[in-house]
């Protein structure tokens, strides 16, 4: 079975180790830029996600480079606490949970594939423009150069796996008139900052209220050896209502300023955001859109993965996890089905119900509900937070939102493996 893979990212990354893991090795990446390349800022990689890189050989790897992250607080925008709960292996997981620079997790996801396939399966520069089933029984995918004009020609396999993100080619072919993504009317800003460590020294940190907050979380294992942090932060704040993104002109670097400003009362004694952003070597800025569920993956020999499949708002640190997830479910239908378009149905109908519980989820924000249902009731503040909200209600948030993005801790725990053998 010959397997082409649009995209190198996460995604396809996980997917072409997930296939040759499943003892499918005919795998080629194509991807759209000139090289792969560790670019980005810090993400959140979940038990269940860990749990699959783990089982892919990756364990030490991720230990290497990531912060196994042990605590998860809220906070008002009065600095107040509201939540606090241990995560990953300090939660009772059999796997931690990391926070990685996306650009380490891609490195290692990256060196794998060369590794175990070899560098001659991974192909740069190169751009999908149209593809389709062949009478055979395969599919073809027509590329170009995506740094210098000129074509690369046709080239044909048994299935192709659309990876290429949330403005994927290969959703758009399929689904023509879907339009653009969906806007929530919040515009986030991100960077990196090496700083000292607060609090725990692997504390994820949620801070202000639901139109105007922080999230905020250490990334990197070899900063922490040498006794500081590097600190991913991300501020969000809500400037429009909810609606189609706008046709403006969205870049990726900021201006520091705004982000200083929108964010200048942000100063705890547990936290100073200001100062993260001061110190970021690059501020970028982003609107945080997601696309509504499809009513199918299911293409023949064709499907998406990842964001191109199910792109949905940086919520709870789900967007790789699920995108890694998606990678092992396919994998294992298509070493363990009769044919290709059985293994293609299997995967569509368990992995895209899952997944449109989650985007739907996250467009409720996630844990940070938990400060909306403080600052509705106590808009300026509270003396004792059990006169606000009670134990059990805040326990019932938390957990409705891990059973539903599929990382319940017993759920997990006992769960049998993806792995095809």
């Amino acid at each position: 079975m010959k397997v082409a893979i649009v995209g190198g990212g996460i995604g396809g990354m996980s997917l072409a180790l997930s296939l040759h893991a499943a003892g499918i090795t005919d795998v080629d990446v194509y991807e759209s830029a000139a090289g792969i390349r560790e670019l980005g800022v810090g993400i959140n990689v979940l038990p269940h996600g860990v749990r699959e890189l783990t089982e892919l050989g990756l364990a030490d790897e991720l230990a290497a480079v990531g912060i196994p992250t042990a605590e998860l607080a809220l906070y008002t925008n009065r600095g107040q606490r509201i939540w606090s709960e241990p995560l990953g292996m300090a939660a009772g997981y059999r796997w931690p949970q990391v926070s990685i620079h996306r650009g380490q997790l891609l490195g290692v996801l990256h060196r794998a594939v060369v590794a175990r396939l070899g560098p001659h399966r991974i192909h740069p520069g190169h751009h999908l423009v149209g593809f389709g089933h062949v009478e055979r029984g395969g599919v073809w995918g027509e590329y170009v150069n995506a740094t210098r004009d000129g074509s690369l020609g046709r080239i044909e396999a048994d299935v192709l796996v659309g990876c290429d993100g949330i403005h994927s080619m290969v959703r758009r072919t399929l689904y023509p008139e879907e339009g653009p993504s969906q806007w929530s009317g919040v515009i986030m800003w991100r960077g990196v900052t090496v700083g000292e460590p607060y609090l725990s020294g692997r504390t994820m940190i949620t801070v202000g209220s639901i139109k105007q907050r922080v999230v905020v979380y250490p990334v990197s294992k070899p900063y922490e050896d040498q006794g500081r942090a590097l600190i991913n932060w991300v501020a969000l704040r809500r400037i429009a209502d909810a609606g189609p993104t706008p046709t403006q002109d969205w870049t990726s670097l900021a201006r520091r300023e705004e982000a200083l400003e929108a964010f200048s009362s942000f100063d705890f004694e547990f936290l100073d955001v200001p100062a993260l952003i001061r110190g970021a070597e690059e501020v970028y800025q982003y609107p945080r859109v997601d696309r509504d569920p499809l009513p199918s993956w299911d293409f023949g020999r064709v499907t998406l993965l990842g964001d191109a499949a199910h792109p949905m708002h940086p919520v709870g640190g789900n967007g790789a996890s699920q995108a890694i997830i998606d990678a092992r479910v396919l994998a294992r239908e298509l070493a363990l089905q009769p044919s290709i378009e059985s293994a293609i149905a299997a995967y569509d109908a368990r992995r895209r119900p899952e997944t449109a519980a989650v985007v739907q989820a996250n467009r409720q924000a996630g844990l940070s509900r938990l400060i909306e249902l403080v600052e509705d009731r106590a808009p300026t503040g509270f003396t004792s937070l059990n006169d606000v909200v009670s134990q059990q209600e805040l326990d019932e948030v938390a957990g409705n939102y891990k059973r539903v993005a599929g990382f319940a801790v017993g759920t997990l725990n006992s769960r049998s493996s993806l792995s095809a053998h």
